[in-house]
């Protein structure tokens, strides 16, 4: 084995002609709108709709407004480097492509690898939000048709068969990819619509009702809750927590502080995993290296003026002290907490109906996300296949609709048996490690390119290089180190297996 070859790169003429000619060629139907709607339809879902109201009572508690805080300048730094690589690289595959082009295809696996993470699992988690809210909807209109354990996983604290509706949810939305593109951002559009209305309202209505004094302190008071000696307890117990027990500090697990509001803003960064997946469609675009920058940055910004908004109504309508757990709400609550939030509004008329108004807004808002994130894994997946690093037959279109079918349907039953049988933390947790993973690499990437005399000039360029990257990768790294011991333990094996199989089969068989 060549050592360079490792390292080889896809010259950025080859792809753009291999993407423009072929058997391979991708219908172009996407207008700047649809491209704004598809980052704004995956970012607004089970983050904002599910997690950010756990994280509130179990890590954050008022701190959540900084969590969410912290997660957008991360993501901003991030999108203007998404941004620069999209306007000369107008090619599907995201991080996998920009990393081929510039880093070389050993990176490239990598980074290809990982977004099954930041696509495939972070699809499952908003899968299981979309059935909690299911289930809530069915008790509102008085509908108690579905038994608990067909809508939670085996390993859930109340374990159930499988988790039924996100299963089927799954499945349905890969059906709707698979018949067409344009249809689907149609269908993607009015929900992005819908759901923009419901978290108006939410905040509109939420914020006349709000206690102030809710929101301070603004870093809430360390807890400390269970005292673990290193080594214990690594589903919960932070990677920097650990280290730090090298050097005889005993690690401790708690709500609030400082740690609770990384914490809390590592869980709930899975949820801004969308604005990347606008540079996953460059090749469905209209314009490409003009529009997909454009829609990166513009619904990126949206986003995370509504998740501080909400962060800060639920926090406002709902006391975040830790002296709330999560056990102590409903099952029903448990996985739809924005409408726990508006049992609390001391009004029976918004109590009864606005909660109706939330879920049916939080259903059609969750499957958007699930709807762009299952379409940003199989255009990865056909992106890898077209390089043959995975089987040629995976990006095969479809003769009559012209998609990538065979990737979707592969993406559609791996999404749908994990969100069947895994519990939501541990998937917003493998998302969150994912995503941050290719934030780091497509910084990287973007300080390299700029030491290259070569490399074409886009029509968008990063500001401030190195120091906007070098800032990117550093926030990347501080929400990594917030994460559970175990989430890292996955990830290493997840990244393990996908070298195993590159150096059986893809270094063997790359185009290059």
């Amino acid at each position: 084995m060549e050592i360079k070859k490792l390292f080889r790169k896809k010259s950025i003429i080859d792809l753009v002609n291999e993407s423009e000619t072929g058997e391979h060629q991708l219908k172009r139907s996407l207008g700047l709108l649809s491209l704004i709607a598809i980052g704004v339809g995956c970012v607004i879902g089970t983050g904002i709709f599910v997690l950010t109201g756990k994280v509130a009572i179990s890590n954050a508690g008022s701190g959540l407004i900084l969590s969410v805080v912290f997660c957008g300048i991360a993501c901003i730094l991030a999108a203007l480097c998404y941004a620069e690589f999209a306007s000369f690289i107008p090619i599907s595959g995201s991080a996998y492509t920009y990393s081929y082009a510039t880093l070389g295809e050993l990176v490239a696996w990598i980074i290809g690898w990982d977004l099954i993470l930041e696509y495939g699992i972070a699809t499952s988690a908003v899968a299981i939000g979309w059935s909690a809210y299911f289930v809530k909807l069915l008790k509102l209109i008085g509908l108690d048709g579905l038994p608990p354990e067909w809508a939670s996983s085996p390993f859930e604290a109340t374990p159930g068969f499988i988790n039924l509706p996100a299963v089927a949810i799954v499945l349905i939305i890969s059906w709707l990819l698979i018949v067409g593109i344009k249809e689907s951002a149609r269908v993607n559009n009015v929900i992005v619509i819908l759901k923009i209305v419901v978290a108006v309202f939410f905040i509109v209505v939420g914020l006349y009702y709000v206690n102030t004094a809710y929101w301070s302190p603004i870093v809430p008071l360390y807890k400390p809750v269970v005292a673990t000696s290193a080594g214990n307890n690594f589903e919960t117990l932070e990677l920097w927590k650990w280290i730090s027990s090298w050097f005889g500090n005993v690690p401790q697990n708690g709500f609030g502080g400082w740690a609770g509001i990384f914490m809390g803003a590592a869980v709930i960064f899975f949820a801004y995993i969308g604005f990347d997946a606008v540079s996953t469609t460059s090749e469905e675009a209209e314009n490409p290296k003009r529009d997909v920058p454009r829609a990166i940055i513009l619904s990126l910004l949206i986003c995370t003026v509504l998740y501080i908004l909400m962060a800060a109504t639920f926090t406002g309508l709902v006391k975040c002290d830790g002296t709330l757990t999560l056990d102590d709400l409903s099952t029903a609550d448990k996985g739809a907490p924005m409408v726990y939030a508006f049992s609390k509004i001391p009004n029976h008329f918004i109590q009864t109906y606005a909660a109706l108004f939330i879920t049916i807004g939080a259903l059609c808002g969750i499957t958007s996300v699930c709807l762009v994130n299952l379409l940003g894994q199989s255009r990865i997946f056909f992106s890898m296949s077209r390089d043959l690093l995975l089987p040629k037959w995976v990006s095969e279109l479809h003769v009559k609709y012209k998609t990538p079918y065979r990737g979707t349907l592969i993406t559609g039953v791996f999404v749908a048996l994990v969100a069947g049988f895994v519990p939501l933390q541990v998937v917003a947790e493998m998302g969150s490690i994912g995503t941050l993973f290719a934030f780091v690499v497509v910084a990287g990437g973007i300080i390299f390119i700029r030491k290259q005399k070569d490399m074409p000039k886009p029509l968008f360029r990063t500001p401030w290089v190195p120091f906007n990257p070098i800032l990117s990768i550093v926030c990347s790294f501080v929400l990594m180190l917030s994460l559970p011991v175990m989430t890292w333990i996955r990830f290493i094996v997840w990244m393990v297996a996908g070298l195993v199989i590159y150096f059986l089969y893809g270094y063997k068989r790359s185009n290059l």
